[in-house]
């Protein structure tokens, strides 16, 4: 199945005003669905070339649910064991798309709601220290952000130097990273942009709870060696309301059914494309799709449940997308 990674289409969003073009890179069409695959399989073969894995050993990772599906798949492809340290923030369908490719799955938090990134991380750690495995450690290993070369070269085969913003979210920061980096290579006027939940520490402000998985940093976290911030024209928030009525607006409007923390950053693009100017072109890393969170972001009881409906974000969006 990994054979069938990369190659991912490009699908343009229709904004109000015609002023700029907003062009959203669609990662949800690699194997698992999401971008993170591409960087699984980058650690996995960086650590066999340093010969950090032997034939049949362990895989371990902290994760909330993309980067463990990726990593699940290329262990069963190589036959290594994978455990992936999970907390409450996890999608039911993650977990059980692991457990499908033979994943053991750790649950660190209990019955806790929330992110429990700094244990999911000490316990990582803690398990391949004790069993002699390979923990990946995405936050701070280099293996995340250059397994997005792929994805740039894509990016700039199909629209040469005409890429005016890059907009990403920012968790471990390697797919936006990753893919800035080699872009800003042959395009320097190249502005990119990092999205991050309210809530989450990367770009600074006050931390508090979020409901957007798979992105950001919780206070009391660490921001990993793979965040770079000299890259980054600008860092901005969207919040849980923004990213979710985002995500809704394209699927009932449009047909297009992406996942929660992509929706803040398609959000953000919007906003950007209003002022961008004319002929500017907006690429959005779109990092997985919404059939991963049926039971959550497109879910009313849910939503309404946890406070996230907001009518002002609503009538913006309909504002920003004809």
């Amino acid at each position: 199945m990994s054979e069938l990674i990369g190659r991912t289409p490009l699908l343009e969003l229709s904004v109000a005003d015609g002023s700029a073009t907003v062009l959203l890179k669609m990662e949800q069409f690699n194997p698992t669905g999401t971008a993170k695959i591409r960087m699984a399989r980058s650690m996995v073969d960086e650590a066999e070339a340093a010969g950090l894995l032997a034939p049949g050993g362990r895989l371990v990772e902290s994760t909330s649910g993309n980067t463990g599906l990726g990593l699940a798949l290329i262990a069963a492809e190589r036959g290594y064991k994978f455990t992936a340290v999970v907390d409450n923030h996890s999608s039911a369908d993650k977990l059980r798309g692991m457990r499908a490719f033979g994943a053991e799955i750790l649950n660190v938090a209990g019955e806790a709601d929330g992110l429990a990134t700094a244990e999911r991380d000490t316990t990582a750690e803690r398990l391949a220290a004790e069993h002699g495995a390979f923990w990946t450690a995405q936050h701070r290993n280099q293996g995340n952000p250059n397994g997005y070369r792929a994805l740039a070269r894509e990016l700039h085969d199909d629209l040469g130097d005409g890429i005016d913003y890059l907009y990403g979210a920012v968790g471990t920061g390697g797919s936006l990273c990753g893919t800035g980096r080699f872009l800003r290579e042959r395009i320097p006027e190249l502005k990119i942009v990092g999205v991050e939940p309210v809530g989450s520490v990367v770009f600074g402000g006050e931390g508090a709870p979020y409901h957007q998985s798979g992105t950001g940093t919780p206070e009391g976290s660490e921001i990993g060696g793979v965040v770079d911030y000299a890259l980054f024209d600008r860092g901005v928030k969207a919040s849980d309301s923004e990213a979710f009525e985002t995500c809704r607006h394209l699927a009932r409007n449009f047909g297009i059914l992406i996942g929660g923390s992509a929706g803040g950053v398609v959000y953000k693009a919007l906003e950007q494309a209003r002022s961008a100017g004319l002929g500017s072109t907006i690429v959005v890393l779109v990092c997985d799709g919404g059939d991963k969170y049926l039971d959550t972001v497109f879910n009313d009881d849910w939503m309404a449940a946890h406070g996230l409906f907001d009518e002002r974000v609503a009538h913006r969006l309909a504002a920003m997308l004809r």
